[in-house]
């Protein structure tokens, strides 16, 4: 797979888009039906040629793009959203430390293998198949530290729908989380390069 700048600014605006699709669904109850099956059919898309592929083109992480851009500080104008941070930060920590349990990793990669065999019978947005990525975000990734708390509207998550939704984001962010350092991801990289992500995700919104 191609480790360009593209691809890293791509799989970042993944992250950013999974988590935002989470806040989405703790305060609203509700998600844009289109991003949330992009990023849920990312977990399925093992070998891709590029991060754009994993997405179903660059047009899949497009509100990604948007969100990675105002985050980055494109425009001062636009605050940034702190709660999009802190869950941003926690992905990219928890995908360090899940690196370091391969054993953790073969069981994400059979559950995954389980939900995509659930999804040729329904569909990978069907309540059994997130049902499934939840369930298995629960038995791995939740056992990390820290633990991803999220913030929102009581009654939407307690509703075991939304719950299992929200788990299956968090899995997808965190899978876009590996793509990132697989395509060159750094902390340096957040920290020193952030203009030249900028640029590039502005590049690619202007060619959709």
């Amino acid at each position: 797979m191609s480790h360009t700048s593209e691809d890293r600014t791509l799989a970042l605006a993944g992250v950013f888009q999974a988590a935002h699709l989470v806040q989405e669904i703790a305060r609203k109850g509700t998600a844009d039906s289109r991003d949330f099956e992009t990023t849920i059919a990312s977990l399925f898309i093992t070998n891709p040629p590029n991060a754009a592929a994993v997405y179903g083109g660059v047009r899949g992480v497009n509100p990604g793009l948007k969100r990675l851009r105002v985050q980055l500080g494109a425009d001062n104008s636009q605050p940034r959203d702190l709660e999009l941070t802190r869950y941003t930060v926690a992905i990219l920590y928890l995908e360090r430390q899940l690196a370091k349990r391969p054993a953790m990793l073969q069981k994400i990669a059979e559950g995954i293998e389980k939900a995509r065999t659930q999804s040729e019978h329904f569909s990978q947005t069907h309540s059994n198949v997130i049902a499934s990525l939840a369930g298995l975000y629960s038995d791995t990734i939740s056992n990390l530290n820290p633990r991803i708390i999220v913030s929102g509207e009581q009654g939407y998550l307690s509703n075991p729908d939304n719950a299992n939704k929200v788990r299956a984001l968090l899995l997808a962010a965190i899978r876009s989380a590996v793509l990132w350092r697989q395509c060159g991801g750094s902390r340096l990289q957040l920290m020193f390069g952030r203009s030249k992500m900028v640029r590039e995700a502005g590049e690619l919104l202007g060619e959709l």
